[in-house]
């Protein structure tokens, strides 16, 4: 295992009492980024109850544009697997879907099940990439953006603006479907953008199936949400600083808590791929990162230690998109002598041995 104490290759043990002590120090300590496996995750809310820290993971943009939305409408949602075996129409929303592998595959293949079984399936994008491999039809974004691109597309589907326009012919081909779905990155879309989506769908099922299908964020988001509520009861802007979970998206932002001088130092988690924020270097820091990642250096933080990734070099439980639920991920390589769950938790016995030593 590699690890760094300012910029000096040390052993994990020095890094470990290094990242104790200055987390021990902080009054009001940050805990961000997240993108980790289950168990690292849970050690992680163990220690920040520890110590009184708030967290907030870097999924938490992609988060927060629905899960308010969602709590106020609710959703008419769908799976992978259904989408891929009934959907006879599938719109795209934005670019950034067009990156995942569900939208291959739903092109790859014609719809097996249910009312629209052997049909043809229709590819529609909208605010997306133009005419390509998938042989999709593609209507442009207006100026306003996706949410008011949707907004407009919900008032032709509900029959309160009309004439012979693009995205009149969008709503007839969304009406005229068996299943339909629709694909879109709650990141990308915006709060709105999400809000004014559900409601389109609830619209089309009075006289149709439709579904929405949102893609995860590529940071372990939703399997955050999903260790948060179990653990808080709570969504992941949570903070402990008076001793029991608080939530509030607005007082545990990172970013803002950083950038206001509201936070003294910051623990990153990312045995996964993240992209580490530029406000990380700006206070004290530990970051937990996989082994052979780019931040893998002495530069990333005042503390840094390398750990095994999952699925590659240690076992975990990460987000499954394609099931959508949370999965075992074996190592498919040589084990690692560190897994993340295992650093914080011997941080969390130091940071706990001190206190008790100083009564």
């Amino acid at each position: 295992m590699a690890a760094w104490v300012k910029g000096g290759a040390t052993d994990a043990d020095a890094a470990i009492e290094a990242a104790a002590s200055l987390l021990s120090q902080a009054r009001t300590p940050v805990f961000a980024g997240l993108c980790a496996e289950i168990g690292a995750l849970r050690a992680a809310y163990g220690l920040a109850g520890a110590i009184g820290a708030s967290l907030d993971p870097v999924s938490s943009s992609s988060l927060y544009a629905e899960l308010g939305v969602l709590s106020r409408a609710g959703v008419m949602g769908t799976t992978a697997a259904e989408a891929v075996g009934r959907a006879d129409v599938v719109l795209v929303i934005g670019n950034a879907p067009w990156d995942r592998p569900i939208v291959a595959e739903i092109a790859a293949v014609q719809p097996r099940r249910g009312r629209a079984a052997g049909s043809e399936r229709t590819i529609l994008s909208l605010g997306g990439p133009g005419n390509g491999a998938t042989r999709h039809v593609a209507y442009p974004a207006e100026a306003g953006g996706l949410a008011v691109s949707i907004a407009h597309l919900r008032a032709f589907a509900k029959g309160h603006l009309a004439g012979e326009t693009a995205y009149a012919d969008l709503a007839r081909r969304l009406a005229a479907t068996r299943y339909g779905v629709v694909l879109y990155e709650p990141g990308e879309v915006g709060e709105l953008g999400v809000e004014m989506l559900q409601g389109l769908v609830k619209d089309l099922n009075d006289a149709t199936r439709f579904f929405a299908l949102p893609v995860a964020d590529p940071f372990q988001g939703r399997a955050l949400v999903q260790l948060s509520a179990w653990t808080t009861g709570q969504a992941p802007r949570t903070g402990f600083g008076r001793h029991l979970p608080e939530h509030d998206p607005w007082r545990f932002d990172a970013e803002r808590q950083v950038r206001q001088g509201e936070a003294d130092a910051v623990l990153w988690l990312a045995s996964l791929p993240a992209p580490r924020p530029d406000w990380l270097g700006s206070l004290p820091s530990v970051a937990i990162v996989g082994e052979g990642s780019a931040d893998a250096t002495g530069d990333a933080a005042e503390i840094v230690i390398a750990v095994g990734v999952p699925g590659e070099s240690v076992g975990g439980t990460l987000w499954n998109e394609r099931r959508g639920t949370l999965t075992y991920s074996a190592a498919a390589g040589p084990p690692a002598e560190w897994t993340a769950a295992a650093i914080l938790d011997a941080i969390r016995a130091r940071i706990t041995t001190k206190d008790r030593a100083a009564c």
